[in-house]
């Protein structure tokens, strides 16, 4: 006996199945065009500075080993698929140096203080507060330098760090004494003393093939702190009940978070168009314009 509808049947399925997918376009249509009107406090991605910080540069490292935690939304599977891709962007890998002139060393992986606007670590070693550490001779250079490494005269490893994003500048990656540390590496340079040390450096890369992977399935849209109680954009995003999964990389209550929209969702991707529309950032392009390793 055959298992095949009936013409009636089946024509009234394809009607059905027709009405659906009309009334879906429709639907990711509406919402495109509702988030293409929406007003909020968009602020627009800003290339890496040159600075002797750190932690003033996007904070890509914290990408290598995101704990599945990082990411918050509604359905897990959703923030499994995310974080697979988001895991594979950046890439580390260790450096060992045999012997590294410590002028070569000019940036810090501490905490920035109030005045930030340093190029190099002779500006950081001008303040008032390296200068209080007064190194006039090389004794002195030696008790300042022991302070920000206290295993400088056994010579011990340097521990360093250095992303593609952030160019060829090597960040030292000491928390405590960075005045000590500014003040010692400024006076080699003055005096012209050639200090060599084994050094490790991290070496922090965007991956290109996993870069382009996230761009093909996701939109990545920055979103600012404020969308969070927006009633207009989060009737948006929860009453579609469509897919997303938020991540935040800096630790403020203020800081931007982005917003991950898989394109092969029709109202996601419509929702992403949209925001993209209204002025989001697109992180996915701001990161593909950052110096990377296209694998």
């Amino acid at each position: 006996m055959s298992s095949s509808l009936p013409p009636s049947s089946l024509a009234t399925r394809l009607t059905t199945l027709a009405g659906q997918w009309g009334l879906g376009r429709r639907e990711a249509r509406q919402l495109r065009e509702h988030a293409s009107h929406l007003r909020l406090p968009f602020q627009p991605l800003q290339p890496p500075s040159a600075s002797i910080w750190w932690q003033l540069g996007p904070p890509l490292d914290r990408l290598v080993d995101l704990p599945r935690s990082a990411l918050s939304g509604p359905v897990q599977e959703d923030k499994a698929a995310a974080h697979a891709v988001l895991a594979r962007l950046v890439e580390i890998e260790l450096d060992q140096l045999d012997a590294l002139d410590l002028r070569q060393v000019d940036g810090l992986i501490s905490a920035p203080g109030e005045q930030t606007a340093h190029l190099h670590l002779d500006d950081l070693a001008n303040t008032p507060d390296c200068r209080s550490l007064r190194i006039i001779s090389y004794k002195d250079f030696l008790k300042v330098i022991g302070l920000a490494l206290p295993d400088f005269e056994r010579g011990k490893p340097l521990a360093l760090r250095q992303a593609d994003w952030l160019g060829p500048r090597l960040f030292w990656a000491g928390e405590l004494h960075s005045e000590a540390f500014a003040s010692a590496v400024a006076y080699a340079r003055l005096r012209g003393l050639q200090i060599t040390l084994p050094a490790e450096v991290a070496r922090y890369r965007l991956n290109g093939a996993a870069l382009a992977d996230l761009q093909a399935r996701f939109h990545m849209v920055v979103m600012p702190v404020q969308s969070w109680s927006d009633p207009a954009f989060m009737g948006l995003l929860l009453n579609s009940r469509l897919p997303y999964s938020r991540l935040s990389l800096q630790r403020t209550a203020t800081a931007p978070e982005t917003l991950l929209l898989p394109r092969d969702n029709a109202l996601s991707n419509a929702l992403g168009e949209g925001l993209r529309l209204a002025g989001a950032p697109d992180l996915g392009k701001f990161l593909h314009s950052l110096p990377h390793t296209a694998d």
